[in-house]
């Protein structure tokens, strides 16, 4: 599975690895699931991370996805998501139910 992490995600995959559920765990500590982030390039290398680059596509995208909140990032998140295939991984609530992307719900 592609599992495209919230920035939160990765955040606390990196300093507050107790705030993810065992499930978010698990996944993201599976070898066979690649992980992707989205606009922080620094430790892409270090964590082994695939960029999910921001493209025409993606733009383009956004449009197609009602994303029920003005945050910018998230209306991005989603549509890179659904632009690469990828499972979005977060504890937002407010993306855990858009329809029309994969999502891996942090709870």
């Amino acid at each position: 599975m592609k599992l495209l992490l919230d920035t939160h995600i990765w955040l606390w995959t990196t300093l507050d690895s107790e705030r993810l559920s065992r499930y978010v765990n698990k996944a993201l500590a599976d070898p066979t699931n690649e992980l992707w982030l989205s606009w922080v390039g620094k430790t892409v290398q270090d964590l082994q991370l695939s960029e999910a680059p921001l493209t025409v596509e993606v733009a383009l995208a956004i449009s197609s996805i009602h994303v029920p909140h003005g945050e910018p990032t998230d209306h991005f998140l989603a549509a890179t998501a659904k632009t690469f295939d990828l499972t979005l991984v977060t504890a937002d609530e407010r993306l855990i139910n858009l329809p029309g992307i994969h999502v891996l719900p942090n709870r």
